[in-house]
């Protein structure tokens, strides 16, 4: 009896593809859920959620309270926005308390210069992407009510964390208007995503954070003009397709945080991630999260 060599042949390649197809199955079901897996994230706070419906998408210690460092600013330009009657272009005349405390509290500063006239506008640019301290302190000071400075910048303080109780953030404290505060700045990763969608809400907010840089032309004191450069500190943009903002932070204590957002596909994620270990882990941190969140 003759043996059809082509015939066993072909059996055997149609069990070998057989046997190929088999192992390959789970093989694949496998890979797909490991890239449903949540990603792990050096930070000790991560919050993500779809900006649309509010739905949780990532999640780590999302209610647990961390410093908020310099993402405060997000509510110092939320309470200036949500002003009645809001002139964006009156003009802020810069004053010595303001660089004296970026001096004393060795902070973050948008560069502002003692006399110069910087207009509300101006001021949010300086605010949220240098993080500058010292803009912070001028919009504290220009939106607080009260017959000394200092009055006028715990009114405006009071009026943060009144905002934070109306907007349901219920683990929310503020003692300063920067985030440089007492020990008693807090928030969580959940907290803070909240505010960073509603401030979203605000046309010259979305237009401000996702800035990468601006030159402003200010008036100085003896009504002549200067360029004011400011570069964002959000390292996402320009490096995540999609980003729309927001805010970075840190400090000793709140470590490196990022309140984020980015739009792909017509979906917009929005997330925090708190005490993260360094600069280069807190953008992995958020880029992870969101490549998870758009998967979801």
């Amino acid at each position: 009896m003759k043996t059809d060599i082509g015939a066993v042949l072909r059996v055997a390649g149609v069990a070998v593809t057989a046997g190929a197809v088999l192992t390959a199955g789970p093989l694949s079901a496998a890979a797909r859920a490991d890239t449903l897996r949540p990603p792990t994230i050096a930070a000790k706070g991560g919050f993500v959620m779809n900006n649309g419906t509010g739905k949780t998408l990532f999640a780590k210690s999302a209610d647990k309270r961390l410093p908020t460092g310099s993402t405060a600013k997000i509510m110092t330009a939320r309470v200036v926005l949500a002003q009645r009657n809001l002139d964006l272009d009156a003009k802020v005349t810069v004053q010595k308390a303001y660089s004296d405390y970026i001096v004393a509290k060795t902070a973050s500063s948008a560069r502002l210069i003692v006399g110069d006239k910087v207009t509300v506008r101006q001021l949010l640019y300086g605010l949220m992407l240098p993080s500058g301290c010292d803009a912070a302190y001028a919009l504290a000071d220009k939106f607080g009510s009260g017959s000394t400075r200092a009055k006028r910048v715990q009114s405006f303080i009071g009026r943060m964390n009144s905002t934070a109780r109306s907007l349901g953030l219920r683990n929310t404290h503020f003692d300063s208007f920067d985030g440089i505060g007492n020990k008693a700045n807090y928030s969580t990763p959940r907290d803070l995503t909240k505010l960073a969608s509603d401030a979203m809400k605000y046309p010259l907010f979305r237009t401000v954070v996702k800035t990468r840089s601006t030159k402003q032309k200010v008036t100085t004191r003896n009504n002549g003009y200067r360029y004011m450069s400011w570069t964002n500190t959000n390292p996402l943009l320009g490096t995540y397709a999609g980003t729309i903002g927001i805010k970075t932070g840190s400090g000793p204590e709140a470590r490196y945080c990022l309140v984020y957002a980015a739009t792909r596909g017509g979906r917009t994620v929005v997330g925090t991630v708190l005490a993260s270990t360094s600069q280069a882990n807190r953008a992995a941190d958020a880029k992870k999260t969101l490549n998870y969140g758009f998967k979801k």
